[in-house]
Order: structure tokens, then sequence, then C-alpha cells
């Protein structure tokens, strides 16, 4: 048999130098940190890549469609489909990468859309219920207990993410605002305080004296308050308050949005506030608690004024 001419592809694969799942992990990572992605983003990543290798009998850089078609048939029946989601996004960022830089010659995710989920109702908290937790809140008489009042202005007054609360500094709070710089999309903003939140926030700073930590909530032994502690907290008022709802900083950041919503406030101006990167998630936030559609009706009715 005469060896004129090219290889065909199936050659051409067997001389090949492969990729290892370790080397394209390495530069996929290192494109990572060279972007600047938050070291959350990153973990989120490495734990998604990993979870999805128990379902993969292959390398990551060998799948193909079918694989990921099979990882989503065999997830559907272990967990929830906003997890299964939440995976695709993280090896479709991954894939993203290996195909754009030529490291893999398919995209196995090319054909690969999201799954269907169906949009629940947003957690809010009503006006008693929050009453109820701050008077839960207040029945200690300790530093930590107007810390936690404090914090918890903060959230219904700002909407800040949990992430971004324990990440202020004392000098970020500027008399009525303050300036949020370790955000989720790494782009910083500006929340505003009420008058009465304003105030508060001014009692606390100066209990809480001059320390060596410039964060601006801590804990008792005067250290960096973490993220868990503040949301084990909060969980603990809820149950002792009988809040048949989940209490949390996340419940706190859509209570903001359903209130001020409520108020009029117009869905720009909330998703600046807010600090989200599109419009898609505020709008969701409108449609759920705009103002009740049939007095609207009839307040803003096209037939309004005329003489019929």
């Amino acid at each position: 048999m005469a060896r004129r001419g090219d290889l065909t592809k199936d050659e051409l694969k067997i001389i090949k130098k492969k990729i290892t799942d370790e080397e394209a992990f390495e530069n996929f990572f290192r494109d990572c940190f060279l972007r600047n992605l938050r070291p959350a983003t990153i973990d989120y990543y490495r734990n998604e890549f990993h979870a999805a290798k128990k379902f993969i009998n292959k390398t990551l850089v060998e799948c193909e469609q079918q694989d990921i078609e099979n990882l989503i048939i065999e997830s559907k029946k272990l967990i929830k489909v906003t997890t299964i989601n939440t995976r695709l996004r993280a090896l479709r960022s991954f894939y993203n990468y290996l195909y754009k830089n030529k490291l893999i010659d398919k995209h196995p995710m090319k054909n690969i859309k999201l799954l269907r989920d169906r949009l629940k109702t947003i957690e809010t908290l009503d006006s008693k219920e929050l009453e109820l937790l701050l008077k839960t809140i207040r029945k200690q008489k300790t530093f930590v207990g107007f810390r936690d009042e404090v914090i918890l202005l903060v959230f219904l007054d700002t909407g800040v993410r949990l992430s971004e609360l324990v990440g202020v500094e004392v000098e970020d709070v500027r008399e009525n605002k303050i300036i949020i710089r370790k955000t989720k999309n790494s782009f910083e903003r500006t929340v505003y305080l009420s008058e009465a939140t304003q105030e508060q926030v001014k009692r606390y700073i100066s209990i809480r004296g001059n320390l060596e930590t410039q964060k601006l909530f801590i804990n008792q032994d005067n250290k960096e308050l973490k993220s868990h502690s503040i949301q084990t907290r909060f969980t603990k008022y809820g149950k002792e308050a009988k809040i048949d709802k989940r209490v949390s900083p996340h419940t706190f950041r859509h209570t903001m949005a359903k209130r001020m919503i409520l108020a009029g406030i117009d869905a720009f101006s909330l998703m600046t506030l807010l600090g989200h990167q599109d419009m898609s998630i505020t709008k969701r936030y409108v449609n759920l608690w705009g103002p009740d559609i049939e007095r609207k009706h009839e307040q803003y009715g096209a037939l309004k004024g005329l003489k019929l």
C-alpha cells in the first residue's frame, strides 16, 4: 500500500498529542487568575469539575455531547435542576475556553442547553415579621446583639449580599452611604443608608472602637466577622422569633427589593443598587411584586379622562 497523500482523520488523531485534564485545568485556572476572577468563583469551578467527573467514566477533555447528556440524565436522579444547571454553566465555561484556544477539537456542549426549571416563589419577610425579628435581637443587651441589629438594618436598607457585607471596612462608610468594593462582578458600587440606619451605624462604630482589623463588622474577640457566623445567628433569631420562613441575608436582599418595588422604584435604579449585571433578575422581581395591575389599569387606563 502506497504511503502518499495526507494522513486520514483517524491517523491524525493517533499522532496528535492529547491534553490531559490536569493540563487543561492548569491552563483554564491560569486564565481565571489573569482575568482576576474572584477566589469564590475559582473555587466554584474546581468543585463543579470535581463533582462532574464522578458521573463521567472518562477524562473531561475527552467528553463528547453524549457524555454530557448522560451526566444530565444520571444527575436528575440525584440532584435538583438548579444544581445541575449550576454544574452545566461551569462546564460550559471550561469547554468554551478549551475550544477557543484549540485545546480540544469539538465542543461537547455546543448543542447542550440548560434545563428548564419552574420559577419558585421568592420568599420575603413582611413588616410584622421584621419587627418581630428586631424585637428578638434587641432582647440581648450585648455588643453582639447590637451589632446584629445594625447588620440587619444595613441588609434591609441596602440589599447587599452577605459576601459584600463582610468585606466592608470602616473607611467605606461615608455618612449616608457605603462603598461596596468586594462585589460579585468586581465593579464597585455605592449603596445608601436611611437616617435611622445611619445613626445606628455611627453608634456601632463608636462602640466598636479602633482595632487591628479594618473590617466594619467584628466578632466578640475583636476579629473579622465571618459569613457563616452571620448566617448561623440569623437562622437562630428566626427560630427564636418563631418565623416560619427562611431567615437569611438573601431573604433580606429579596425583602429589600420587594419593599422598594412596592414603594415605586424603577427597575434600572433597583438593578444598580442591587449590583445586578443585567436586567433579567430585576425584571423578575418587578413582575413578581409590581403594584397591583388592576389598580394600575384603573389609574392609568387609556380611557381615563375621556368624556364618553
